[in-house]
């Protein structure tokens, strides 16, 4: 049984330190800033985002160019 009781306390104490969801911070000295939500990372992930569209314009582009060639 004390051993159970340990177990349950340090899981207790880790639930308050461990980040509470996909990107949240904990509080007080345990937490960091999220890698994804750094000024760097967010500029990384917006210029993928662009880059992706623009692939996909010119998929949707070419397609369209196939298609009225086969007509």
């Amino acid at each position: 049984m004390p051993l159970m009781g340990l177990i349950a306390a340090a899981l207790i104490a880790l639930s308050l330190v461990w980040p509470q969801g996909q990107g949240d911070r904990s509080w007080g000295p345990f937490g960091h800033t999220p890698v994804q939500q750094t000024p760097e990372m967010k500029a990384k992930i917006q210029r993928e985002k662009d880059s992706a569209r623009r692939r996909d314009e010119a998929a949707k582009k070419a397609v369209e160019a196939a298609s009225q060639l086969s007509q």
